[in-house]
């Protein structure tokens, strides 16, 4: 988790190898390390055409190059790689781990979308991609910071408590992500 991209080539080398890795039970049956050979979509989005993936992450590699502040970088690693959506499948997954990767590196939390906040994360990520407004995708990504920052624990069962606590596990109509700062004990 600690390495990171400083070329465009270790950009696609590094996606392709942690993809191989987090896919590896389904390699055969999603092309595990490779960019994908068709296109794909998700309801009425539809991502980066096969033969531009190469050419689109290079392009936004000089931008996340340019960028200092590692949450600015984990954020817009996340976002460029949910929009190109290299592969047949786990994109998602492997957009946060390569932000999270930014992250870690900074000694910074890293982010976890708990279940009652995925709605929200992937609304804000649309409205991000169909309106060009990055504020609510901003904001959801601090709120998620935030409320990731705050698990830790000894034992399973003091964590577990906490997630229940701030309704993680819960579906989106069955309640709110409550963030509440374990530091000082308040909501």
């Amino acid at each position: 988790m600690g390495i990171t991209p400083a070329t465009a080539e270790d950009l696609t080398a590094i996606l392709k190898r942690r993809h191989l890795t987090m896919m590896s039970g389904r390699a055969e049956e999603v092309h595990a390390g490779e960019f994908k050979a068709r296109n794909n979509r998700a309801g009425n989005t539809e991502f980066v055409d096969f033969t531009l993936v190469d050419g689109t992450l290079r392009q936004g590699f000089k931008y996340y190059a340019a960028l200092t502040d590692p949450m600015a970088k984990a954020i817009f690693m996340m976002f460029m790689i949910s929009e190109v959506h290299p592969f047949t499948d786990g994109n998602g997954r492997i957009s946060r781990i390569m932000g999270n990767a930014e992250l870690f590196k900074s000694g910074l939390s890293r982010i976890i979308v708990p279940t009652v906040y995925r709605e929200d994360y992937l609304l804000s990520l649309k409205e991000l991609t169909n309106r060009e407004k990055p504020d609510t995708f901003i904001r959801v990504m601090d709120k998620l910071q935030r409320f990731s920052g705050n698990i830790f624990g000894d034992n399973f069962g003091e964590l577990s408590e906490y997630l229940k606590a701030t309704n993680a596990y819960k579906e989106p109509s069955e309640g709110a992500l409550n963030i509440i700062d374990r530091f000082s004990g308040s909501l």
